[in-house]
């Protein structure tokens, strides 16, 4: 069960924008005419005149010399040619080694159904052996024809919230107090390490939209249910700030796995709240100062339209701290958002480019991205348990 905020943005689906096959025109060969004519021996005696026919033409003019220019340009594209198929093959071979796959011979084939062959090969062997893979290009550059190939940690349509007011609950709850004093060195990490942005900050996405739900309350005309919409706005403020109090203080990262280590759990949540808090001082452990935005990456601009960078819902936008995942003022956000989702065209996503042009291939990988958000997903998991047991 997908738990991140248990909503989905939308009707929006990620397609994946088709990677176009950059292949070079097809070197046309030119036919070689046969220019010689029949010469005719003189009589000795004087023939009759034959007049020619009116609409025969004489036979030089039927033939076409090539010119030397030309000649030597088909030359150049020939030899043109053979250079991309060289540095095709031998990236191609590099990528395939790169990502543990064995390509399909296709040397034999003619130019250029090699090259379309061997291109759909090996996407067609990607796709089904690495889940993040997204796309690949055949690049041509200065003379020097390379693949370029994308991967994609695709986040799907999930908004990535985590609800502060069941872990502000959770501290004032007796029975799992230490439980919560555990998820604080989490929320801190996610917080100062991760960077996840925080309802309460002015720059983030959150805190506008709180406002403007704010306002339009105090516009609207009084009803029965004003005051408590006014009362769960004030709640929201009152939480994201004591909450925030206590993130910013950084010994909740120092005294982390000292925590992690002492913790005792008396109940399967309980277990559930340590596992989660172990994957995160693992992560904190490993990537000591990686952000969860370290690889965003726009999605390829549209050519046609220049507005098109502010039709794309940006990571900041779907992933935050939020007040609470339940009652009017979520319900009434959740909506704002859908809305607005909706007017876009794509989504910004862990994206990471690697070059087989000959130069040192990128290490990077999309581990630390699928572990993050596998920990936002079971995190939110289990404060929506601790709501059930809350009630």
């Amino acid at each position: 069960m997908n738990y991140a905020t248990q909503h989905h943005i939308g009707n929006y689906q990620h397609t994946r924008t088709e990677t176009t096959k950059a292949i070079a025109p097809t070197v046309g060969r030119v036919r070689q005419l046969a220019t010689k004519t029949k010469g005719r021996k003189p009589s000795a005696e004087r023939q009759a005149e034959i007049r020619t026919d009116s609409n025969a033409t004489n036979g030089i003019l039927k033939c076409t010399f090539l010119p030397k220019l030309k000649a030597e340009q088909s030359v150049q594209a020939c030899k043109k040619t053979a250079k991309m198929e060289r540095d095709f093959y031998k990236s191609l071979s590099t990528l395939a080694e790169h990502y543990n796959i064995e390509p399909m011979q296709t040397t034999e084939f003619g130019f250029p159904y090699n090259i379309v062959l061997g291109m759909w090969d090996m996407e067609t062997k990607l796709k089904r052996n690495h889940i993040n893979w997204d796309g690949f290009k055949l690049i041509q550059d200065s003379g020097k024809t390379y693949f370029l190939s994308e991967e994609r940690y695709r986040t799907g349509t999930t908004l990535y919230y985590i609800p502060i007011a069941p872990l502000f609950k959770m501290l004032k709850d007796p029975k799992h107090k230490m439980t919560a004093q555990l998820l604080l060195s989490v929320y801190s990490y996610l917080y100062h390490i991760a960077q996840i942005p925080y309802y309460r900050q002015e720059e983030s996405y959150l805190y506008w939209l709180y406002e403007m739900m704010n306002d339009w309350v105090e516009q609207d005309e009084e009803t029965e249910e004003t005051e408590s919409y006014k009362s769960e706005l004030k709640n929201a403020e009152y939480i994201g700030d004591r909450i925030e109090q206590k993130l910013f203080n950084r010994t909740n990262l120092k005294v982390f796995e000292q925590r992690l280590n002492r913790f005792k759990s008396v109940d399967m949540f309980d277990k559930e709240c340590w596992q989660v808090a172990h994957n995160a001082f693992a992560l904190f452990t490993e990537y000591p100062n990686v952000t969860i935005f370290r690889n965003a990456t726009l999605p390829e601009k549209d050519p046609y339209n220049d507005d098109y960078e502010n039709e794309i819902i940006g990571m900041e936008k779907y992933i935050s701290f939020i007040a609470d995942t339940k009652g009017w003022l979520y319900e009434s956000l959740s909506d704002t958002i859908n809305n607005e989702f909706n007017e876009y065209g794509a989504m910004e996503e862990p994206t990471i480019s690697k070059r087989f042009n000959g130069s040192e291939i990128s290490t990077v990988n999309l581990d630390f991205e699928k572990r993050l958000f596998g920990l936002l997903n079971d995190l939110s998991g289990i404060l929506y348990e601790y709501k059930t047991i809350e009630k």
